[in-house]
């Protein structure tokens, strides 16, 4: 619950930035000015003066240069009569905060333009009090005198380098303010485009992963049809390879248009694999005419969801790439529980990938990110005698 301070604070600030505001203490002061001059008054000068200074502060909010006029005013009242007037000195007071505020001149200038006024006034007051026989010791106009003399041009300086200084501060901690805001606003904007290109890319691993393996099973199951099914007319046969040849298409397709996500409601919410289904992997690698044999060394260990699905994937992308890159070629999986740490070796007896495939396809990259998404590491190259192997150790 806000305090009432607060609530006040809030209300104050909302009363202030409203269109009307400016309007309102215009009038306000416009009112007490003439009821001053109602029990003060004095020269037709320094009246319409205060009148005008008064009146002309209710356009500050839509023409701040008018403040400039509003300040004249207060001096020309002031220059017209000795004594300075409350509402002069208010609406004077008021003009050079405005003028600070919204920064019509630079502050230098503006402070150096007051000074000057002050000086003229207090110049006409001096030339006054050496004509007033009432005013002893003052010398005439060109004469020297006393420095005393110019206490209203100190005076006057001081107060309107004071209201300047104040609304020059305003508006550079509003400005302060405005920039943090906006800093702040494309902090959260960066922040949340990084979180949704992460999540892009996790569902297009996710993507090239499912896609890429069932695929790949499609065009070996073609193609092996055209050799295990026997009777098989030339436009059926054709037609095998035609579907084969199709499938492959597919699979250079994907790698091309990964970066292009669509809203798959049925993906996001299927169960997520894990290693305990791996025996079904392996039957269906088998199924397409490959050789697989799975060996578990140590206890099972159960794992949290997001290593379990990266040891799956890891292994699905291992067996897409034996099927791609060395058809009819043996593959052993190797899952090895010790300490702290699930050691995933894959290996195979064929000639692996080919060079280019380390920089320019998705899958071998791709089980990398997803070994250090669970902070582990992945490693795949040749063996020493011939095939290939890809080795990942996820930690936990």
């Amino acid at each position: 619950m806000s305090t009432p301070h607060r609530t006040v604070a809030a209300a104050w600030k909302t009363w202030a930035d409203a269109p009307s505001y400016p309007y309102a203490t215009g009038a306000a002061l416009t009112v007490g000015t003439v009821g001053e001059l109602a029990f003060f008054p004095g020269s037709l000068t320094m009246t319409l003066a205060i009148v005008t200074c008064a009146a002309s502060s209710a356009w500050r909010r839509v023409c701040p240069p008018i403040a400039l006029f509003t300040v004249a005013a207060a001096l020309v009242s002031f220059g017209a009569d000795t004594a300075l007037s409350f509402s002069a000195m208010v609406c004077g007071s008021l003009g050079c905060y405005v003028l600070g505020r919204h920064r019509v001149l630079h502050p230098v200038l503006l402070v150096a333009g007051g000074a000057f006024g002050a000086l003229s006034v207090n110049l006409v007051h001096i030339a006054s009090w050496a004509r007033d026989d009432r005013v002893p010791n003052v010398p005439a106009f060109g004469q020297a005198g006393p420095l005393s003399l110019f206490t209203e041009t100190f005076g006057l300086s001081a107060f309107i380098l004071a209201a300047v200084a104040l609304g020059d501060a305003v508006r550079a901690r509003e400005q302060a303010r405005s920039e943090r805001e906006l800093a702040q606003a494309q902090l959260i904007s960066m922040e949340r485009r990084q979180a949704a290109e992460a999540e892009r890319a996790g569902i297009a691993r996710e993507l090239h992963d499912i896609v890429s393996h069932s695929v790949s099973m499609i065009a070996v199951q073609a193609e092996s049809a055209t050799y295990t099914t026997s009777g098989l007319s030339p436009g059926a046969r054709d037609g095998f390879q035609q579907i084969a040849g199709t499938a492959r298409s597919s699979l250079a397709e994907l790698r091309r248009l990964l970066g292009v996500l669509h809203d798959d409601t049925g993906a996001a919410t299927a169960p997520q694999p894990s290693l305990a289904r791996l025996g079904e992997l392996i039957e269906q690698h088998r199924t397409v005419g490959g050789a697989a044999e799975l060996t578990v060394v140590g206890d099972r260990v159960p794992l949290a969801a997001a290593w379990e699905l990266s040891a799956y994937r890891i292994v699905q992308e291992s067996l897409t790439n034996v099927r791609k890159h060395a058809p009819g070629a043996r593959a052993a999986i190797e899952l090895l529980y010790g300490g702290d740490q699930l050691r995933i070796r894959v290996t195979d007896d064929g000639s692996g990938p080919p060079a280019p495939e380390e920089s320019a396809g998705h899958g071998l990259p791709g089980m990398r990110q997803r070994a250090a998404l669970v902070g582990g590491t992945l490693r795949a190259g040749p063996c020493a005698g011939g095939g290939f192997q890809v080795e990942a150790v996820l930690p936990w």
